[in-house]
């Protein structure tokens, strides 16, 4: 799967809810390439939005190697207790800043079967649903970092997705050229 990046208008957009009836075997393979996707890109989360899909769910395999799914997930209570980690995302490839959250959340959600579920989390884990629930209101982790900092993140996403537009618009039309070319031959041989 491809995981957007900041910059495109997914990672941006506050995500519908997910039915319960669209929580079936299609939705759970969905979640199995998921996994797969974020394993691939050693990472610990994965919400919808990073695969282009404007939903509220994510995927996430905590330090406990337990695999979770979370669907419609909603953080019910944080911690006043706060703790600073240095946070990453697949979706801005190469920036880390230290974040400052809860250090503690219980997050109610429905699981890959539909089956409602609560969580209380610390630690790794509970860094990890705020990280990814936030995807869900298309919020990403420099949004709670230094302003400053944000603004250059997002300057530099900007220009990557800039240059790979137009590598991609080149290959495009070294394609087309190429294709023409094809074209013209197979014309002329049928003319002969």
């Amino acid at each position: 799967m491809k995981i957007y990046k900041l910059g495109e208008d997914v990672i941006r957009q506050k995500c519908a809810p997910v039915e319960p009836s669209e929580i079936n075997d299609e939705m759970r393979s969905l979640f199995a390439e998921m996994f797969e996707t974020m394993d691939e890109a050693d990472g610990v989360g994965l919400a919808a939005p990073q695969v282009g899909i404007s939903k509220r769910f994510f995927v996430l395999t905590a330090d406990d190697g337990v695999r979770r799914v979370f669907v419609n997930p909603q953080i019910v209570a944080t911690s006043n207790e706060l703790c600073d980690y240095e946070e990453g995302c697949l979706s801005l490839p190469g920036f880390n800043e230290s974040i400052r959250r809860p250090a503690k959340v219980t997050c109610s959600a429905l699981n890959e079967f539909g089956k409602p579920f609560t969580v209380e989390a610390d630690g790794l884990l509970a860094r990890i649903i705020q990280h990814e629930n936030d995807h869900l209101d298309g919020v990403v982790f420099i949004d709670h970092g230094n302003p400053e900092f944000a603004a250059k993140v997002t300057d530099k996403m900007a220009k990557r997705l800039e240059r790979a537009a137009k590598r991609e618009a080149d290959k495009a039309r070294k394609a087309a050229s190429i294709a023409a070319k094809i074209a013209a031959k197979m014309a002329k041989k049928a003319d002969k």
